[in-house]
């Protein structure tokens, strides 16, 4: 106990008070005036070099050891005001190799309790000699507790081990270490057993690649372990391995290396890009699969992907394609994947399937429709449904559904990107035939619309590889870099339709030399919006448009361009892009001051009186530059207007139509079918893409090749 100054030095008064206290009560004790010791430490604070605990089996350090214990003083006799404080007392004590006992000792300082105190113990402490130790506290009167091993406590011991593992040895059977020679291949197990010839090694720590290390335990000391590894790439590998032994000491390390095969072919695999009229789906590997009487060979292919064509299932009876055979053993690992395009999402439909024994199918990937939101892609496999992304009607997406019987996980990924995942998913046998189209049970779930490409491997596929093959990277399909022509004609740098000025739409040029020579000017003109020049509408008549239509409309696509308003105020709606056809715009992007709003119109058809979505988003326009971008993804079903970066408009659309007409710069079609809303300012930089541009590719679109 930590006392205050004078405590128990008391003025003769008290003393003479306390005096004739105890004299009319000589049988009352007053037992704040004693010092009780401090508490025993409990043995299940003590430690060695932070992590040992205290054990009377010895641990094992790697060097004479820094020892810890929380010591603490008794509260139980303070007197109000009083603070505790609590040293430690630490011994230690070992046998020497002439049979006589050795002892070492080491008290701290008192401070504040309760309180973690430590000994760094002498260095010439001798190795692998058994050191016991024990510790008590201490308090500011020197008074102690008990030792930490008395009952129930026990004796902390350790042993000094100052000699490392030998070096880690590393075998595997599937990726040999040699000289030559590729082995395994992307996307296959392989064991790595680990073994040194030390018998205290109670760990290794591993890593491929220099990744982040990983460390695994041998069942007993001494022992080999094996751990399982799959490689995504096809490359030379490195593996490097540590052993640590009891003492924490490590090996030198254990570097191997082996040469990663590529990954196996798929076991089946058809295009579906048979010529039209064919009776059977051609395999590149694996059978032939019969085509039913609702199979159309010869129907379009998504864009940007390398297929030629695909098929059409009409939805019905037999719009089904069957090996008749199974593809691959569903209890073990496999990956389905395939292009689809849904003629609708109204109702359950099946991609691919393979029956099981019960007459179900062990594993279905298609489409499934919700009643208060999009559809949703699906795979179900055994008892477990994953479901993902969003089904839009004619909307084209690659789906890609994998079951890995390393880890019991089920994924589904849509064009590239996972959209799903569980672990612990039961393997599930499927002895029967594969489906393309059709499903056992559910009525069929039969497929209407677009099918194509459809693999299958019994080896997992890797991420990477997964988003290269459902990936359709937006292409620029049009750039205009405007800057002045004699003949107001701006030639497209991809070497496609030139942009023509019409109305009698001219350039901007800023005339600085004009103000340097001009005494009184005092203020410079605006710089162009891009280069020298930009564009100049007088929002008139004036505007600029292709030959013809530069995207197909009913795809994909982003259209980008950067503006400068002549006002930033004005005074009537204006169209900044539009494309269509002779009557209508399958998009238009506009800015309606009324509203102080940008809006995005898209149309639902060609025909007279389609219905129209207009999806809005407040904003207007800057005094200096503002890029307008529009991207249309149809695999989501999703269109979406981005001014200076950020998304302003966004609206769910999967009614797109192919629109003949030219790309509009500065104008489009009014309500009664006429040309007008004429945009009054600059525009320059017009950019054209096949495919829907990411979030963050808008932000510099300009920029993209």
């Amino acid at each position: 106990m930590n006392t205050h100054s004078g405590r128990r030095a008391r003025n003769a008064a008290a003393t003479g008070l306390a005096a004739a206290l105890l004299a009319a009560a000589p049988a009352t004790a007053t037992a704040a005036e004693e010092n009780l010791p401090p508490l025993r430490p409990n043995t299940g604070t003590l430690t060695a070099d932070w992590n040992k605990a205290c054990s009377d089996e010895p641990v094992h350090v790697p060097r004479a050891p820094e020892l810890r214990a929380v010591v603490e003083d008794t509260a139980q006799d303070n007197q109000e005001g009083e603070t505790n404080g609590a040293g430690a007392e630490f011994e230690l004590w070992w046998t020497d190799a002439d049979g006589t006992e050795q002892r070492r000792t080491h008290t701290s300082g008192v401070v504040h309790s309760p309180v973690t105190q430590l000994w760094r113990t002498p260095s010439d402490l001798p190795a692998d000699t058994v050191v016991s130790w024990h510790v008590r506290a201490v308090d500011a009167d020197g008074a102690t507790s008990a030792w930490s091993d008395e009952t129930p406590g026990v004796t902390c011991r350790f042993v000094i081990d100052t000699v490392s593992p030998e070096p880690a040895t590393v075998v595997s059977e599937q990726y040999p270490d040699d000289a030559g020679g590729w082995h395994g291949g992307v996307g296959v197990y392989g064991s790595f057993t680990f073994d040194s010839p030390s018998e205290d090694v109670v760990e290794y720590v591993y890593s491929f690649l220099g990744s982040a290390p990983e460390r695994v335990r041998p069942e007993e000391p001494g022992g080999p372990v094996t751990v399982r590894w799959m490689p995504e790439e096809s490359k030379p590998y490195y593996l490097e391995v540590t052993a640590v032994d009891r003492a924490g000491r490590p090996s030198s390390r254990t570097t191997y290396w082996t040469r990663v095969a590529a990954g196996r072919a798929p076991v089946a695999h058809w295009t579906l890009a048979d010529p039209a009229g064919a009776g059977s789906a051609a395999a590149e590997t694996g059978p032939v699969a019969r085509a039913g009487k609702g199979v159309v060979f010869g129907a379009p292919a998504p864009s940007r992907t390398g297929l030629t064509s695909t098929v059409t299932l009409d939805g019905r009876g037999n719009g089904y394609l069957t090996p008749d055979v199974p593809a691959t053993d569903t209890a073990r690992t496999f990956v389905l994947s395939a292009w689809v395009r849904p003629a609708a999402t109204d109702t359950p439909m099946t991609v691919a399937s393979q029956d099981a024994a019960d007459g179900t199918s062990a594993f279905t990937l298609g489409l499934r429709p919700a009643a208060d939101s999009r559809a949703t892609w699906a795979f179900r496999y055994g008892g477990t449904t994953l479901t993902g992304g969003s089904a839009s009607a004619g909307g084209w997406a690659h789906l890609t559904g994998l079951y890995d019987a390393e880890d019991d996980s089920l994924r589904l990924y849509v064009n590239g990107e996972e959209v799903a995942a569980e672990t612990g998913v039961a393997p599930t046998a499927a002895p029967g035939a594969f489906q393309i189209g059709r499903a056992r049970g559910d009525a069929g779930a039969r497929w209407q619309g677009e099918i194509g490409d459809v693999r299958v491997w019994d080896r997992v596929v890797p991420r990477k590889e997964i988003e290269r093959m459902g990936s359709r990277p937006a292409e620029l399909a049009a750039a205009w870099d405007i800057e002045r022509t004699a003949d107001g004609v701006v030639p497209d740098r991809k070497g496609g339709r030139p942009l023509t000025l019409h109305g009698g739409a001219g350039f901007y040029t800023p005339d600085y030399e004009a103000c340097f020579e001009d005494p009184e000017c005092v203020e410079f003109p605006a710089d162009a919006l891009d280069g020298d020049d930009h564009l100049a509408l007088d929002g008139t008549d004036d505007h600029a448009a292709t030959g013809g239509p530069v995207v197909d409309t009913a795809d994909s696509y982003s259209v980008g361009l950067r503006v400068r308003f002549a006002d930033t105020t004005p005074d009537r709606p204006m169209t900044l892009l539009s494309q269509g056809d002779a009557d209508s715009d399958a998009f238009q992007v506009r800015y309606d001051p009324a509203a102080s709003e940008w809006q995005l119109v898209v149309t639902h058809g060609s025909e007279p009186g389609a219905a129209r979505t207009v999806t809005t988003g407040p904003g207007a326009p800057t005094p200096h530059s503002d890029d307008v971008v529009v991207v249309h993804d149809d695999s989501e079903g999703r269109i979406t207007l981005y001014v200076r970066g950020e998304a302003v408009a966004t609206a769910e659309f999967d009614a797109s139509w192919s629109a003949p007409g030219p790309l509009q710069i500065g104008r489009g079609h009014t309500a009664d079918g006429g040309w007008g809303e004429y945009f009054h300012g600059g525009a320059d930089t017009v950019r054209v893409f096949g495919g829907a541009l990411t979030a963050s590719q808008v932000n510099s679109f300009a920029h993209l090749t």
